[in-house]
């Protein structure tokens, strides 16, 4: 009798009817992967990509079916045809997922069960005492892949140009619905139920005082623990700070002209956000109205890629601009990491279901008063002023306007970063 094939999906987990079949205790990553209820337990966690998923990847890529060329030279119409196909030559003839995975798995990661969801995370503590923890959150269409360039600066400053007074211990956890956490099966995973769970895992980390920071969605979890003021956190950094007044975005909505008393850096937001709600929301739009539409993007690695780069406008040039060769804060294999890993855990969709559950407004202020630092990158949706950052922030602690960088902060430009999370807390250790 011939010994049954153990079943393993896309994702690289071993199914619960496999394991018990070969007398097997379910490995963390498949535990991962399964509904549970709370375990209070932290269980370590690796990700190793079947030699068979990865097989599949790359004939998915090389079987695309491509539409036409748009009709016009610039990005108008959206992610242009040769990006595309100079990107998917590469991910299905160069690029070596391994590399990346082997580089993510020398990082101690952990699952723990909260609110009936596994959620991952990675957890590097410093060598240095007394370093201060800080919980660092992605946002879409990032994951943790965005922050690990910032792991050993913040951890090791010695050795990044720092002192062991800027030391950290990091923790980043991916969101629910993305990466290796769970897929919530139940409706409410908002940032407002996602910030508390991020309070509950930075209490089980056994951490009585520490920080938080975040972009995109990040932003919105971080703000929504400040909200809640646990007695552990004392103070925040956003690189997409919430601080348009709601004048000013009704105004803009309502196409209304400029005011005539916003200053140099105040029209600037202004434009910028003027032309995100005319040409950068379509894919928000899609994701919190419709996401189960979506299936192509679980179905389509390359339509997946596509759908994560078009972002937003300045990203989609930079990215361009790396996958063209050109030096830059990325490169293709940074994109190319991110997307597969997407790919591999089967996150498009189900990741976009946030869109859906926030009720949030994204740039208005929320009234957080706990000190807060802010870093404004140039090419990010809008660049916050700093004066309109005063107002939403009553608390504001530090505030640097970046002269290069946009959206992806920590993942184009960890250095500038680094250096506004230790300039950013040092008052706070």
């Amino acid at each position: 009798m011939s010994a049954r094939r153990p079943s393993i999906d896309r994702r690289g987990f071993l199914s619960s009817a496999s394991a018990g079949a070969l007398g097997l205790l379910l490995p963390v990553a498949a535990r991962a992967a399964a509904p549970a209820s709370d375990d209070a337990s932290i269980r370590p966690f690796q990700y190793h990509a079947t030699d068979a998923q990865l097989a599949d990847l790359k004939r998915r890529v090389q079987a695309t079916k491509w539409p036409d060329r748009e009709l016009v030279g610039d990005i108008s119409q959206g992610v242009p045809l040769a990006t595309m196909q100079k990107l998917a030559n590469y991910w299905a003839n160069q690029y070596d997922w391994r590399k990346f995975e082997t580089k993510l798995n020398s990082y101690p990661q952990f699952v723990t069960t909260i609110d009936g969801v596994p959620i991952h995370f990675i957890h590097v503590k410093s060598k240095h005492p007394n370093a201060l923890p800080i919980i660092i959150t992605h946002g879409w269409p990032g994951s943790v892949v965005e922050q690990m360039k910032i792991i050993e600066p913040l951890t090791d400053p010695t050795k990044h140009g720092g002192t062991a007074g800027d030391a950290f211990d990091v923790v980043i956890p991916s969101l629910p619905g993305y990466g290796f956490s769970g897929k919530p099966t139940q409706l409410g995973w908002d940032p407002v139920r996602i910030a508390g769970s991020w309070i509950t895992l930075m209490d089980r980390l056994g951490y009585d005082k520490y920080v938080a920071q975040g972009g995109d969605w990040g932003n919105a979890v971080t703000e929504q623990m400040a909200l809640k003021k646990p007695a552990g956190l004392v103070g925040i950094h956003t690189n997409m700070p919430a601080t348009v007044p709601p004048a000013i975005d009704k105004a803009i909505k309502d196409g209304a002209p400029q005011p005539a008393d916003l200053t140099p850096d105040e029209k600037r937001a202004w434009e910028q956000l003027d032309y995100f709600y005319k040409h950068g929301l379509a894919y928000a739009q899609e994701m919190g109205n419709r996401p189960q539409t979506l299936y192509a993007l679980d179905d389509s690695p390359v339509g997946l890629a596509a759908w994560m780069l078009d972002h937003d406008a300045e990203s989609l040039k930079l990215m361009m601009r790396v996958i063209d060769g050109q030096p830059e804060g990325l490169t293709p294999d940074d994109v190319l990491d991110n997307a597969t890993l997407y790919w591999l855990t089967d996150t498009g969709v189900s990741s976009a279901r946030l869109y859906w559950e926030s009720k949030l407004p994204f740039f208005a202020p929320k009234g957080v008063t706990l000190p807060t630092a802010v870093s404004a990158f140039p090419n990010e949706l809008y660049t916050a002023p700093k004066t309109w950052a005063e107002k939403a922030y009553p608390n504001l602690i530090y505030y640097k306007r970046q002269p290069k960088g946009g959206h992806f902060a920590a993942w184009e430009q960890p250095a500038a970063l680094t250096e506004d999370l230790r300039a950013g807390f040092k008052t706070l250790r």
